[in-house]
């Protein structure tokens, strides 16, 4: 016998016996016994003390007692129904669905609704209503039931907290296991071409903060309209809801409106009855009206009622009855609670308080142990009853040990935290919290939340902290140690990165952090072919880092701010030098690695920092040589490399391996070329690393050429220009244009051929390099 096939019998024997039903939580505590659960879990589950668990379970024990004729409890319940109906076969009651939260009653017709719209082609709802009513959790559970996991877009809470439509799509992607393009629209249509193949749902989740009085997007985030237009085509299987209390009035975008109401008083009768409490119909009724049904209202008064009145719905109306409250919003009603748990338990008040420190978006709720950081000035062995005083009055949404607010309580949270003397404390300890919390970062969420203590310091005004943020270094899977701006960009967060930095850099007076923010941002605008703001943003992190280091009075190995400076400045020029290559401007990146290999070595030999010496640079060297057929010296260095490799005994990264292949191909070491590459190939494999791969295939593809093996090259080709449109890396996409027209001329397909070369000029003219539209020109 399963276990909802025994729920039905019980029920169907109470209901002949008493007239009554299992109500939804003796139905959802009989299940999970059933199975076998604790009653700490069962508590934990359904959001009830498991003191309460364990009375609900004791009454039930004794009515099935009296109705089997025999002793029935925890240990033997399942065995005693199996004695009495093992075989019998009954139908479950139609209005009980045993994974029901709880808390959802009421919305069979919202359910139906959107599945009619659905049905009549909508692929974006925008479900609008007042906070609190349910349109994120009626969005929720829809999603759940129609697509079981689905994808969130979280926007922001508050307008200046919005994140960029940019970053979300990089991140979705990501979770998509697709890589992002390296330009919004290349990024959008990647989104679109999964969405057309895979039926998933899409949760854009409190739009309101994004939208200006007249319904429409605020001009720093119009891109959002783009996103939009691409989820409502009519081609995808996709379904996106939208939850609102403003309406959304894009004439662009294709979008079916529901306004949801409120609860009709049928299920707020169903609600409270079904939680043990008193009901008075005229006060049910007189409630139930002053809220228009409001969901959230519905479950604050219940635990109001349950914990200060004893469950008597008339004594909690005999309190506020005459009080205006009852001719207000949920606004005042969140304010009521806020101004009666402060003065009925200040611990949890201080503490729901200090919760709108966090922002839910990107990290959507926190643990438990999160909440105990926040409660410094409390006992120990007090703390976790704080954290259960919050969750037994509906103050604080939760899901076994995860924790967040509701939109309206957030805002009342915020409002006085900020009022507050402890706001600052508050944010820095759950800005350390982060810190401290993520060791690695292996995936995208260890460097989302590990971000997320940036967004503490900016609220308290520490822009000096939120740069140590960024700069801090930590083992990552991709790159041995790393600081968290670049872990960000290897694991496709470009846009949030660029966007972080860029908000703090007007704002840092530190010049040590400045040389690190423009270091990482430079790269960030390179990889986005931006390569003229990359080259600006190394000059200044080297100009920077040089000023900092002559006013140091100290020149110790082992000062760690000593050693970062150098480090920068010795990356400004390496930097420098690589944007240049992406230019083909050889000379010029050709005097910066000679700098570097000259210069800037004897110097760190001479301070006793060799260590601080990029073996990069020996490859990039050696690469320019061999271009201007300097051969001598191009496999000079490539022997320094491969000997200081051998002494410190490291791996060759995928970007060295391809400039290693491209040097022994012009220097027309085939097989030692073709060794790299395949070399290259597995590494991008094995890291998840599409640019990597992309640019070997093309470095095969040319070996394959010089090889006349013209079928093979021209694959090799096709491949890496598909790798390269998808993450949209401009210049790669160029160089493996201009590499496919070179050999579909060497097999006489001269329109292919100019069309690719005319591609790859269209390219680099977008990204202002001549030299590159130049060496096309004259191939």
């Amino acid at each position: 016998m399963e276990a909802v096939e025994a729920l039905a019998v019980i029920d169907k024997l109470i209901f002949d016996r008493t007239g009554d039903r299992l109500n939804d939580l003796q139905r959802f505590l009989l299940h999970r016994v059933w199975d076998g659960q604790r009653y700490g879990t069962i508590a934990e589950t359904c959001g009830y003390t498991e003191g309460h668990v364990k009375d609900i379970a004791a009454e039930l024990w004794k009515l099935l007692s009296e109705l089997l004729g025999e002793k029935v409890a925890k240990g033997n319940f399942k065995a005693a129904i199996a004695r009495q109906f093992g075989v019998t076969k009954t139908s479950v009651s139609p209005e009980f669905e045993p994974d029901r939260p709880l808390n959802f009653v009421g919305r069979s017709a919202a359910i139906a609704h959107l599945q009619a719209l659905e049905a009549r082609g909508a692929r974006i709802i925008l479900i609008q209503a007042q906070g609190g009513v349910g349109k994120t959790t009626l969005a929720h559970r829809y999603l759940q039931q129609e697509f079981g996991e689905f994808l969130e877009f979280a926007i922001a809470k508050e307008t200046q907290n919005i994140t960029s439509v940019e970053s979300l799509v990089e991140e979705r992607l990501r979770q998509l296991h697709e890589e992002p393009g390296r330009e919004f629209g290349i990024s959008l249509d990647r989104l679109k071409r999964k969405l057309q193949s895979t039926r998933i749902g899409i949760l854009i989740d409190n739009l309101e903060p994004a939208l200006d009085v007249q319904g429409k997007f605020i001009q720093p985030h119009r891109r959002y309209v783009e996103l939009l237009q691409t989820l409502a085509d009519p081609s995808l299987k996709s379904l996106t809801l939208i939850t609102s209390r403003d309406r959304l009035c894009e004439a662009a975008i294709n979008v079916s409106h529901y306004l949801l109401s409120g609860l009709d008083l049928s299920a707020w009768q169903y609600f409270f009855s079904d939680r043990d409490i008193i009901i008075d119909a005229p006060i049910l009724q007189a409630m139930h009206k002053a809220y228009g049904g409001n969901a959230k209202a519905m479950e604050i008064i219940k635990s109001a009622i349950a914990l200060d009145f004893d469950g008597d719905m008339a004594m909690y109306w005999q309190e506020y009855g005459s009080d205006p409250l009852v001719h207000v919003d949920l606004v005042d009603l969140v304010a009521t609670q806020f101004k009666r748990l402060q003065q009925l338990d200040p611990e949890a008040y201080r503490l729901l308080c200090r919760m709108g420190c966090y922002r839910y978006q990107e990290v959507a709720s926190i643990s438990t142990e999160t909440l105990l950081h926040l409660l410094w000035d409390v006992t120990a062995s007090k703390r976790r009853r704080v954290v259960e005083s919050l969750r037994n009055r509906s103050l604080v949404e939760h899901h076994r040990h995860d924790h967040w607010l509701h939109p309206a309580i957030r805002a009342e949270a915020i409002a006085r935290l900020r009022a507050r003397e402890d706001i600052e404390i508050t944010n820095r300890l759950a800005a350390e919290f982060w810190v401290d919390s993520v060791q690695t970062i292996a995936t995208v969420d260890d460097a989302l939340k590990a971000f997320e203590a940036y967004y503490h310091y900016i609220e308290i005004f520490d822009y000096e902290s939120a740069a140590s943020v960024i700069l801090q270094r930590r083992p990552t899977k991709l790159s041995g140690v790393e600081r968290l701006g670049r872990s960000f960009y290897q694991l496709g967060l470009l846009q949030q990165m660029m966007a972080a930095i860029a908000q703090i850099i007007p704002k840092i007076d530190s010049g040590y952090h400045l040389s690190g923010l423009y270091s990482i941002l430079g790269v960030l605008y390179r990889l986005c072919g931006q390569i003229h703001e990359a080259i600006d943003c190394h000059q200044r992190s080297g100009a920077i880092a040089i000023q900092q280091l002559s006013e140091m009075k100290i020149t110790n190995s082992n000062n760690l701010t000593f050693l970062n400076l150098k480090n920068w400045e010795q990356h400004a020029l390496l930097n420098t030098g690589i944007c240049q290559i992406e230019l083909w401007e050889l000379e010029k990146a050709l005097a910066v690695f000679e700098e570097l290999l000259m210069c800037k070595r004897n110097e760190l030999i001479a301070e006793n920092l060799e260590d601080l010496y990029n073996p990069s640079v020996d490859v990039l060297a050696a690469f320019l040589y061999s271009c201007l057929g300097e051969t001598i010296k191009a496999r000079e260095l490539i022997g320094r490399f491969d000997r200081s490799m051998q002494l410190k005994s490291l791996s060759i990264t995928g970007h060295r391996l391809l400039f290693l292949g491209l040097t022994y191909k012009n220097l027309g070491e085939m097989n030692k070329a073709q060794q790299m590459f395949q070399a290259a190939i597995v590494y991008a494999a094995e890291n998840h690393y599409t640019q990597v791969r992309a640019n070997a295939l093309t470095g095969l593809a040319e070996i394959c050429r010089c090889q006349q093996d013209f079928d093979l090259a021209i694959a090799h080709h096709r491949e890496a220009i598909e790798l390269l449109e998808k993450i949209g890396a401009k210049c790669d996409l160029a160089e493996a244009h201009f590499q496919l027209a070179l050999t579909l001329r060497m097999c006489d397909r001269d329109a292919e051929s100019k069309l690719n070369c005319a591609i790859a000029i269209q390219l680099f003219n977008q990204m202002s390099a001549p030299r590159q539209i130049e060496k096309v020109k004259k191939s």
